[in-house]
C-alpha cells in the first residue's frame, strides 16, 4: 500500500461527485487508500460558514491517520485542504481550481512550507479566477498547470488523472 489520500469536494457538490470519483479511483488503482469526507451539511452554512466545519472535519480526519495523507481538493475542497495543512502534517496538496480567497473570510488561502504541492486552474474558471492562484504560485515558487477549461475543469480530467498519477509517482519515489 502506497498511503492515504483525503480528497475534498468543492461547494454544491458532494463526496460522489464526478472529479473526486474518478480521482479516487485511480489513486485506488495505483495502490493508494482514499477517503472522501461528505462536507454537505457543512455546506448548509454558506461559502464562509462553511470553511472552518470543513477545516475541523477534514483535521479530524487527519488526526484518525497513521501518517500524514495526500489532500487532493477542488475549489473550496482545495481552499480547506491548503489551510488544514498549516494545522497538521500532509504528505502532498493535489489542488484544482482553487480560490485565493473567500469574500468575507479572514483568511487567504494558504498552505504549509516545503509540502509537495501541484495547483491546477483553467483559464476560463469564472467561479476562482486564475489570477489568483497564478499569482500565489509564483510568490511560493509552486507547479501550475492552467488549461483551457472552465472552473469544473471537465474537459481536463484525463489530464487531471495523469498529473495526479505523476505526482503521486514523485511522492512515492
Amino acid at each position: 500500500m502506497r498511503g492515504q489520500i483525503i480528497l475534498s469536494h468543492g461547494s454544491d457538490s458532494g463526496p460522489d461527485a464526478t472529479k473526486v470519483s474518478v480521482l479516487a479511483a485511480f489513486a485506488e488503482s495505483l495502490g493508494w487508500k482514499t477517503q472522501r469526507p461528505d462536507y454537505r451539511t457543512d455546506d448548509l452554512s454558506g461559502f464562509v460558514g462553511s470553511i472552518d466545519p470543513r477545516i475541523k472535519r477534514l483535521v479530524a480526519a487527519i488526526d484518525a491517520l497513521d501518517a500524514p495523507p495526500v489532500l487532493v481538493g477542488s475549489s473550496m475542497g482545495a481552499f480547506v485542504s491548503g489551510l488544514a495543512s498549516l494545522q497538521r502534517p500532509v504528505a502532498g496538496l493535489f489542488l484544482l481550481a482553487t480560490p485565493s480567497e473567500i469574500p468575507g473570510y479572514r483568511q487567504l488561502f494558504n498552505l504549509a512550507d516545503g509540502v509537495p504541492t501541484m495547483l491546477y486552474h483553467g483559464w476560463r474558471d469564472d467561479v476562482c479566477m486564475p489570477e489568483g492562484m497564478i499569482d500565489f504560485a509564483g510568490r511560493r515558487r509552486l507547479p501550475l498547470i492552467v488549461v483551457d477549461d472552465d472552473h469544473r475543469l471537465t474537459d481536463s480530467i484525463d489530464r487531471i488523472v495523469e498529473q495526479l498519477g505523476l505526482f503521486l509517482t514523485g511522492l512515492a519515489a
